[in-house]
């Protein structure tokens, strides 16, 4: 293919990609199916991995090429970003309408109602239809700029259509939200592996758009409804209801819920259907903003130094209730996360019946001193999550003992521990039946024993009938044991005993990596086999020798002690030895550190090495490899076809080097 049948291609294939995308995430009624998207993307990769330049700023693989920042620079609002006054009743409602008709005697007024969503705020700035700019609301007058972390957002276009696209510049406004689905998706993920969990979506959304590195952004799933073009003026618009066609016209996603309303009745009757259904809007909204459509009004009625005197918000009524703490229990999670969660009296909120709230952990429980037998006061967080406010201590029975947590596990009566620094105390029995089907799946995952077949369904069923109690039970169990599960013919069954037969061999990396040890990954599993060359060296090492290890530190130093201390961790290495588990691995010469202290990222095809042999090249020899760009980044290493890491390189200041010089520094 010549360089103009690729830019011709590339064209196409880029106006395909954002049509599916608006379809796909703005209107919600996809043309293709997943393959055949996936197809148009793979398609796209190739060819800019081909034609590197030709790669266009807002090309869709480039959602997450943002360079991580450590400062976030203030940008001034074209237009400033108000507040909203609020009301909380009809009464109040109908007090703006007469305010309104008091300000202009005589006008008639209609009104767009919208839901008022609690996200984030955001401005864009788009020139000639293609976004460059992107800050949140800050102080109203001056934000501060994430462009590179807004364009992660899938529903958000990096390039306009419509009339809007034809503008050299405009500014138009939205909020940026976290889905409840994926925001409660992301909590049990979080409180699974033992991390600190999102209070609700706005603080998950706010800490997301706020990452240094626009690819931790991308990872937590947001979405954005567009509202408000700062220089509608300009346009000709003459309502609001207008201004919302155009940015949808535009490829901008808007609140399918906006509605026009003519008279406040209306407005108070769209107040009344919203709050009734607010659980069933799949995102966080705490009342409704009610806008005078007529932009001339609006012009004519003005603002305050606060809020814009044209609208207003509605705000939903609280959700609270009080109850009463039966019971503190205690629920293990996949990761050995111990969670202290109150058992209620059961109490009717917002229409659903609450029987327990989480307490998330020890510090958590001590804060609050929440003690069975209190009265507490509990809401929906964010209408669907129930949360624990307060105790309410004027109502405390007399003589009420402090909850002291448990340093046994109730799953199975191991010891449990508090790694010092950490929130969550934890179950160290790798063993342990309420983590061993997390476990098992991590195990036999393709980075660990690369069991093939050991799937989710299959590790249920194995964990439920009792046939797997422990990583070695894997390694004994037979075709006819297996036959009998549901799904699971002889050949089925004969390959899954195959496939784990297959992983015995895999070596002391991979084993150590598979065991789940807290804070191994890896590259810890590696620094570990190649130091020590032995599992039952490993278990024996005191911490300091594994803290002296370079890239292994005290911390994980703690975590390796703690994990090998327990007896039933070390009862498993010998039940693995005896089922024939390799548990050594040949000991490495030490490499000298030439390259310690230096951060390397790798660009483009090299000669002979591949991207994870120069990740290995570079960390054996005290190096670190880092896959963004930054002013923290010593090298760049370029092979061919490299891609936009090179300019990123080349704009920063980072020095560019070749694989020869890389291996050259490795030497010394």
């Amino acid at each position: 293919m010549t360089r103009d049948d690729a830019a011709q291609r590339l064209s196409e294939l880029r106006e395909q990609i954002r049509h599916h995308d608006y379809l796909y995430y703005v209107e919600a009624r996809p043309e293709i199916t997943d393959d055949a998207y996936d197809r148009l993307m793979r398609e796209l990769v190739d060819l800019e991995t081909q034609f590197p330049e030709l790669v266009t700023p807002d090309s869709p693989t480039q959602r997450v090429a943002g360079t991580p920042t450590d400062v976030f620079k203030p940008v001034e609002h074209r237009v400033a970003m108000l507040s909203l006054d609020n009301t909380t009743t009809p009464d109040q409602l109908r007090e703006f309408a007469a305010r309104l008709k008091r300000a202009l005697p005589g006008a008639a007024f209609s009104y767009v109602c919208e839901p008022k969503i609690d996200g984030l705020g955001v401005a864009l700035v788009y020139e000639r239809g293609r976004l460059v700019r992107g800050a949140t609301r800050g102080d109203g007058r001056v934000g501060e700029e994430i462009t590179p972390n807004l364009k992660t957002i899938k529903s958000l276009p990096v390039r306009l259509r419509g009339r809007l696209a034809e503008l050299d510049d405009v500014e138009v406004r939205g909020e940026v939200f976290m889905p409840r689905a994926e925001f409660e998706k992301i909590n049990r993920q979080l409180e699974e592996s033992g991390d600190t969990t999102f209070a609700n979506p706005r603080n998950a959304a706010a800490g997301a758009v706020r990452q240094k590195d626009p690819a931790a952004t991308a990872r937590r799933p947001l979405d954005v409804f567009l509202y408000h073009v700062s220089l509608a003026d300009t346009l000709g618009f003459t309502s609001y209801w207008e201004t919302l066609e155009a940015l949808r016209a535009s490829g901008l996603k808007t609140n399918p819920r906006a509605e026009r309303c003519a008279d406040m009745d209306a407005v108070i009757a769209y107040c009344a259907r919203l709050e009734a259904d607010r659980d069933g809007l799949g995102y966080d909204a705490d009342g409704v903003v009610v806008k005078v459509d007529a932009l001339e009004q609006q012009r004519r009625l003005g603002a305050t130094a606060h809020h814009p005197r044209w609208a207003i918000a509605f705000k939903f009524a609280a959700r609270q209730a009080t109850t009463i703490v039966q019971a503190i229990d205690v629920n293990v999670g996949k990761s050995g996360a111990l969670t202290p969660v109150a058992k209620l009296e059961p109490v009717e909120l917002a229409g659903v019946t609450i029987r327990n709230v989480s307490l998330h952990n020890e510090d958590e429980v001590r804060r609050k001193d929440v003690r069975v037998g209190d009265t507490v006061l509990i809401e929906r967080a964010g209408d669907v999550i129930p949360y624990l406010v307060q105790v309410i201590t004027a109502k405390r029975l007399e003589g009420a003992p402090p909850y002291v947590f448990p340093d046994r596990c109730p799953a199975c009566g191991g010891h449990a521990a508090r790694p010092e620094g950490e929130v969550y105390w934890r179950c160290m029995n790798a063993a342990c039946p309420a983590q061993l089907k997390g476990r098992l799946q991590h195990f036999g995952s393709r980075r660990a024993m690369d069991i093939e077949h050991l799937g989710e369904g299959l590790v249920e069923q194995l964990v439920d009938r009792g046939l797997v109690r422990d990583f070695s039970d894997l390694y004994r169990l037979t075709v006819e044991q297996l036959a009998e599960l549901e799904r699971m013919a002889e050949k089925s069954a004969r390959n899954v005993v195959t496939a784990i037969a297959g992983s015995r061999e895999r070596g002391l990396t991979r084993l150590l990596n598979a065991l789940g040890i807290r804070m191994v990954g890896e590259r810890v599993a590696q620094l570990l086999a190649t130091h020590f060359g032995d599992l039952q060296t490993v278990a024996d090492a005191p911490e300091d020798a594994l803290a002296q290890i370079h890239g292994i530190g005290p911390e994980i130093a703690r975590s390796v002690r703690a994990f090998f201390a327990e007896e039933e961790n070390r009862a498993l290495i010998t039940k693995l030895r005896e089922v024939g588990v390799v548990t050594t691995q040949e000991r490495a010469a030490p490499a000298a550190h030439t390259l310690a202290g230096k951060t390397f990222v790798v660009t483009g095809t090299l000669p002979t090495l591949s991207r994870e042999a120069a990740r290995e090249l570079v960390q054996k020899h005290g190096g670190r490899f880092a896959s963004a760009v930054s002013k923290k980044t010593d090298y760049v290493v370029v092979g061919e076809a490299a891609g936009s890491k090179a300019d990123d390189a080349r704009r920063l200041g980072v020095k560019i080097i070749d694989e020869a010089e890389l291996l050259a520094l490795a030497a010394g």
